[in-house]
């Protein structure tokens, strides 16, 4: 049997009329079933080879020719990718088309029962680097993905997201061939959570909504539609039982809760609506937030002190093994070629800070591309990590240290990319991809060294925390 990563992963949306600035944000929490997971942060440059390329899986039996030409483009792959796969996770290539995959999603058995997934097919493991090197569009992409899960099948349940400067799309393929996508209107977001999001759809709108060839004929032949009137995707292929209540459902609300405080709902309910809107424009700092939460301000806080019985009812959105937390931000306010800016967190979400990078570049730095397997400080990965542990050692003490860090960090990017747009306004072309990579450099270092003078200042403290000491009248 094939080693496969398995992944539990939070995904947020946002139509370009809904954010603050009019981008378009794709983001999501990459989370694996093991805590240490090394990841690495590279980039491809576009390719015009003589004759095909063939991408392999390291995990089952798929296989399958790619274009000769692609375009640029980051990925933030496994290091042990032979043993793990590669799980390039997301990027945003040189046509300013964002990608992230997978969030893991759970068709039901009936579904299943009549349409298995394919052992062989494509997985999340090679989807990027089959995808993304080679769209112009995120319609484009969600075409390119129906027709290859078409050909090949899915052998899991996998959702998709994918962005431009116009349009957002969110893909759910629910069996070995099916699967809906949908695009999030521009004035909305959507919130998932490792199950069937998408509701009602209207099979008269190729606009809003894209399909596996054949989805309504399998649905009406094999008698999967439990509803005595519409077509909710949700319904027909998705799960509500347990685990939705408890591990997913739970984090969809909490979203919801912080962009739309105003209406109340409960953390298990499974109808919880798909597509949102909310009067409160909503920005990179706010994604940030929702992608680090743990139930915060309420009941179900795992990191609050004292002991109750909701503490560990549910399971949170920012997790110690979420791999990589991303938001692809594609804006609409600069020109195209610094458009495309890659909010990337390489410890927890919720103690760790999101880098930007302007994905108009050549390389990455080695303290990320270069990662080790096992623990070491020169790498972004285990800088990340090791910062957020320290934190959460002695949370209630470190809390308000790392929200003063964080917001600091936070400042000076948005410092960063407003005085890099400047800047770059003297550069074209290829100068201007070495004068952003040049900058995605430089805010590195900058980051790498605070990071370590913060955490030199907690483990200091650390050590006048711990347990063994012991006071005395300093006469005796």
């Amino acid at each position: 049997m094939h080693n496969q990563k398995l992944s539990a992963c939070t995904t947020i949306l946002v139509g370009k009329n809904a954010s603050i600035d009019g981008s378009t944000m794709i983001a999501r929490n990459d989370d694996t079933f093991h805590a240490v997971a090394p990841h690495k942060f590279e980039y491809h440059q576009p390719q015009d080879n003589a004759s095909d390329t063939t991408v392999k899986s390291w995990l089952n039996g798929f296989s399958a020719t790619v274009p000769t030409k692609s375009f640029g483009w980051p990925g933030v792959p496994n290091v042990n990718y032979q043993e793990e796969g590669y799980y390039d996770e997301s990027g945003i290539n040189t046509q300013n088309v964002a990608m992230s995959a997978t969030e893991s999603t759970y068709g039901n058995e009936r579904a299943l029962a009549n349409d298995p997934l394919v052992v062989d097919g494509l997985d999340e493991d090679c989807i990027v680097r089959m995808v993304l090197p080679y769209v112009t569009s995120a319609k484009d992409a969600v075409l390119r993905t129906g027709d290859l899960i078409a050909k090949y099948g899915s052998p899991a349940g996998n959702s998709v997201l994918f962005s431009d400067c116009n349009d957002v799309w969110y893909m759910e393929i629910v069996t070995g061939h099916h699967w809906v996508a949908q695009r999030i209107p521009d004035d909305a977001y959507a919130i998932a959570a490792n199950r069937v999001s998408i509701q009602q759809v209207d099979f008269t709108n190729a606009i809003e909504f894209m399909w596996s060839e054949g989805i309504q004929e399998f649905v009406s032949e094999n008698h999967l539609n439990p509803d005595q009137t519409g077509w909710n995707f949700r319904h027909i292929f998705g799960t509500d039982n347990q685990k939705d209540r408890h591990y997913n459902n739970p984090r969809v609300w909490f979203g919801q809760k912080y962009f739309n405080p105003e209406i109340v709902q409960e953390p298990e309910d499974g109808e919880l609506p798909f597509i949102c809107r909310t009067s409160h424009k909503i920005s990179v700092d706010d994604l940030e937030y929702v992608l680090g939460s743990h139930y915060n301000e309420t009941p179900y806080d795992p990191l609050q002190s004292g002991e109750n019985d909701d503490k560990y009812r549910y399971r949170p959105i920012g997790l110690n093994r979420t791999q990589n937390s991303h938001i692809l931000q594609i804006r609409n306010d600069v020109p195209t070629d610094l458009a495309g800016i890659m909010w990337l967190c390489l410890g927890y979400p919720t103690f760790a800070p999101y880098l930007p990078f302007y994905t108009n570049m050549n390389e990455t730095d080695s303290s990320f591309n270069d990662t080790a397997k096992t623990f070491n400080l020169k790498d972004a990965y285990w800088l990340y990590n090791g910062l957020s542990t320290l934190v959460e050692s002695h949370y209630s003490n470190f809390v308000q240290s790392n929200i003063d860090f964080l917001t600091k960090c936070r400042q000076q990017f948005r410092a960063h990319v407003a005085q890099t747009d400047q800047q770059a306004k003297e550069f074209k072309g290829t100068e201007l991809t070495k004068f952003l990579t040049a900058q995605n450099q430089a805010l590195v270092q900058q980051n790498r060294q605070q990071s370590l003078d913060y955490m030199a200042e907690l483990m200091t403290e650390s050590i006048n925390l711990s347990k063994l000491t012991f006071n005395m009248d300093k006469n005796l």
